[in-house]
């Protein structure tokens, strides 16, 4: 069940750490500072993104290369002799899904977003022999799309079953502290690294002029939540679902989780129900609350497949896992198939997100908005250009085609274009066409071969 960190992308010092760990499953390292040099910290330098908001000092990557080495070796001695102070993160709020809700994110400075990674780097092939094949988030060599196909999969194999759906309210908020460092303890007791991560907990946040102190949670954004969040709900979810939930249960179950994104497919709906009965509980111990009303119960059972009559039987349902609603739906040989479509709120969004686009930058010459609208379409079809979701994709490409021709239509006064002209424009300026970027046909034959 464990996962292998890839060595190839590992350095000898990393390769050496992953090695020990996983030799000693249960040892837990007191010494792992000593691999932080000046070496370690530039390849920190390097993995770290130079294109980033700006923290609460204002400094830029580029103003950080203009003494790097000199940069890199006062940060080194700040972080091994203990006087290193990690600065409050600076919090902006970006729209989550379709209405007013936002999802608050911290904004670390940049030099501690390298010392960040590079406490990553130390840590990540220690848990990377620990964590579970179901955790997919945030891991290397490990994508959303890989949880996705593997959730079809066992969907597939199943012929559906029962689904939980849970949504953990403000997670990374929640996380609590000392639950943390009693994870943590189990495999790293290193005093440098173990301190920075305190220093990073407790860090304040800088929101609206005024610094505030967390006594709960990791800030989204910083380099070293996603680990650390992997961490908690390691043996939050995943060791418990596997190691005490699935020896009690009466038929198959898997989990599949991405961060703090997860759901449970069982055979048996008494099985489904008798774990969503102990989840907030089992939550509840760690200081964590799950949403009412958005953790639910599906039934997933394939229509085909139903023993009870159609009045009678439970419905075929459907359930929303990273940005994608999965449903069941007859294939084009009349096979019953779990199908997969851009969830509704996700399409409302990128529509929004163009439609302002369109809106302000409309005096831009056409050429360019058509480069411009052409890679948010290319960009769109990377994440959402899976097998089964042409008619979402073609949607969207309505969507921008009437958004773009209303807007240029108000670059001056007058009446508004009519559609001929702009199927010239249209002519001249192709959208791209919809892809399907993720065929589940592709890997099969990568498979074969």
């Amino acid at each position: 069940m464990a996962g292998t960190s890839r060595p190839s992308t590992m350095s000898p010092g990393q390769q050496r750490i992953a090695e020990l760990a996983k030799q000693a499953p249960t040892m837990s390292f007191t010494t792992l500072a000593h691999h932080i040099d000046l070496k370690w910290l530039h390849a920190a330098y390097l993995r770290t993104r130079h294109d980033g908001a700006t923290g609460v000092d204002g400094q830029t990557a580029e103003d950080y290369a203009v003494d790097l080495l000199g940069n890199l070796q006062k940060l080194l001695d700040r972080a091994k002799s203990g006087t290193y102070r990690a600065p409050p993160v600076r919090r902006v709020h970006i729209p989550k899904g379709t209405g007013t809700e936002t999802r608050p994110i911290g904004i670390p400075t940049f030099e501690d977003k390298v010392l960040q990674r590079a406490v990553v780097m130390a840590l990540e092939p220690i848990y990377e022999q620990d964590f579970l094949d179901c955790s997919y988030g945030f891991r290397p060599g490990r994508s959303a799309h890989q949880a996705l196909e593997s959730l079809w999969q066992q969907l597939m194999k199943m012929g559906g079953g029962f689904v939980v759906e849970v949504d953990i309210q403000t997670f990374f908020d929640t996380l609590d502290h000392g639950h943390l460092r009693e994870f943590l303890q189990k495999r790293v007791r290193d005093g440098v690294l173990t301190r920075l991560i305190g220093k990073w907990l407790n860090a304040g946040v800088l929101e609206a002029g005024s610094i505030t102190t967390p006594d709960a949670g990791t800030p989204q954004g910083g380099v070293i939540s996603p680990l650390l969040a992997n961490i908690y709900l390691h043996y939050v979810l995943d060791e418990w679902f596997e190691r005490e939930v699935k020896p009690r249960l009466r038929g198959r179950a898997f989990l599949i989780r991405y961060a703090d994104d997860f759901v449970m497919g069982f055979v048996h709906e008494e099985d489904a129900r008798r774990v969503l009965d102990v989840l907030p509980q089992r939550f509840g111990r760690y200081g964590l609350t799950l949403h009412p009303e958005k953790t639910r119960l599906v039934p997933f059972v394939r229509p085909s497949q139903r023993l009870d009559s159609e009045e009678t039987g439970p419905k075929p349902g459907s359930f929303d896992l990273l940005g994608f609603t999965h449903f069941w739906a007859r294939s084009r040989r009349g096979f019953w198939v779990v199908r997969r479509q851009t969830a509704s709120s996700r399409f409302s969004r990128a529509v929004r997100k163009i439609a302002e686009w369109c809106r302000w930058n409309r005096h831009r010459p056409i050429g360019e908005q058509h480069r411009i609208l052409s890679r948010k379409l290319v960009g769109h079809d990377a994440y959402y250009g899976i097998t089964g979701n042409s008619r979402a994709l073609h949607h969207l490409r309505e969507a921008v085609r009437r958004l773009w021709r209303k807007w240029l239509g108000r670059r001056r006064a007058g009446p508004s274009l009519t559609w001929d002209w702009f199927t010239g424009v249209l002519a001249r300026f192709p959208l791209p066409p919809a892809r399907v970027v993720h065929s589940v046909y592709r890997s099969a034959a990568k498979a074969v071969t």
